[in-house]
C-alpha cells in the first residue's frame, strides 16, 4: 500500500487511538477533504448516553474535601475514569460534581452492563 493516508486509516480501523480507560476508546475516525486538496483525519463525535441508561451500583454523598479523581479511584478502581462519573451524573464540567457538599453522585456500571442496586 503506497498511500500513507490509507495505511493510517487501515491501522486505526484495527486498533483504537486511545487507551481502554479513555472516554474516546473505540470512537471511529473520519476524514475530510479540504478545498485545497488536503485530507484531515478527525475523531468522530462522542455521544454521551442518558444517565438513566447506566445501571446504578450505589450513591456517594459529597463531602467537603472530595476530589473526583479520588472518587473514581475508590469506586471504579482508576482515577482516570472520572469521566464515567460525569456521564452517570450528566455533568458537563467535572468540577461541578464535587462543588456542593451533600450532593449525591450516582456510581454506575458502564452503559450496556447491568448490575444490582446497592444504594
Amino acid at each position: 500500500m503506497d498511500d500513507p493516508l490509507q495505511a493510517i486509516l487501515k491501522f486505526t480501523a484495527k486498533t483504537s487511538l486511545f487507551p481502554a480507560n479513555s472516554r474516546y476508546h473505540g470512537n471511529e475516525t473520519a476524514k475530510m477533504e479540504t478545498t485545497d486538496g488536503k485530507t484531515i483525519i478527525y475523531l468522530r463525535r462522542r455521544f454521551v448516553p442518558p444517565p438513566e441508561s447506566f445501571a446504578l451500583l450505589q450513591e456517594h454523598t459529597v463531602t467537603q474535601d472530595d476530589r473526583l479523581d479520588n472518587l473514581a479511584n475508590r469506586y471504579l478502581g482508576d482515577p482516570e475514569q472520572f469521566w464515567r462519573l460525569c456521564d452517570a451524573n450528566a455533568a458537563m464540567r467535572p468540577e461541578e460534581l464535587t462543588e456542593t457538599t451533600g450532593r449525591r453522585l450516582r456510581i454506575t456500571m458502564p452503559e450496556g452492563i447491568s448490575g444490582g442496586q446497592n444504594v
